[in-house]
Parts: C-alpha cells; structure tokens; sequence
C-alpha cells in the first residue's frame, strides 16, 4: 500500500474523469462580447458609464472664479514691471545686482507686461466662450 496523501490521490483522479467541466455552454460562451485587452500596465478598461452631470451653477461659478483670477494675475503681472515699489526696490533685486541690471531692461520690462496682457486676453476669451448667447 503506497502512503500518499489524499489529496494527490484525488487530484489525480479528477484529472483522469472523461467527465465535462461544469459551466455555460460553448454557444453561450460564442455569445459574449470579447472582453477588452489590458492596457500596458495590465489593467482593463473600465466600463463606459455616463459621464455625470455637473450643475450649471457649479460651471458658472468656476468659470466666474478662474476668469477673476486670471484677469487679477493679468493685471498684477502688466502693472509690476513699472512699478517704482515693485521693481525696483524689490528684495530679490536688492540682494543680486546683476539681476537688477538685467530685469531693469526695457526689454524685459516690456516681456514681462505682455506675459500679463496675454494672461488678460486669455480671460477675457475664455470669458466671451462660454457666454450664453
């Protein structure tokens, strides 16, 4: 008598059963969408689910907030570089005198303004947009 343990024994018993496998049907299998491929982490896509509603207070005022924002920095950005308080007695400029010569540049003061404009403009398109008509 050999000393195997049970489970070999069964194991090796089931595998043997000419029996077929419990589950659906090969038709029914046939039936089923394929099953999306993995991403290249491993992952499947999920499902489509309708993408939810936001309400339209919520839009407005998000877009009401990021329009001030932008037209806050805009302005703050084109009023700096000509400002005696700002620029030129700034801390930064203080401590690194090269710097002071280089931002003191009409050049750079002029880059820099239009960084600001070009922030304005940006508000007031996003701003003219999305108005209802």
């Amino acid at each position: 008598m050999s000393e195997q343990p049970e489970s070999t024994r069964i194991t090796s018993t089931l595998a043997l059963s000419p029996a077929p496998l419990p589950g659906p049907p090969d038709d029914f299998i046939s039936a089923l969408p394929p099953r999306p491929e993995p991403d290249a982490f491993g992952k499947a896509p999920s499902p489509q689910l309708p993408p939810p509603r936001i309400p339209r207070w919520l839009v407005r005022t998000e877009l009401f907030l990021r329009v001030m924002l932008r037209m806050y920095i805009g302005l703050a950005v084109s009023y700096a570089p000509w400002s005696h308080t700002f620029w030129d007695q700034n801390p930064i400029f203080l401590q690194f005198p090269s710097l002071a010569i280089f931002a003191a540049h009409g050049a750079v003061r002029g880059v820099v303004s239009g960084l600001g404009l070009l922030n304005l403009w940006i508000a007031f398109q996003d701003a003219l947009r999305h108005r209802d008509g």
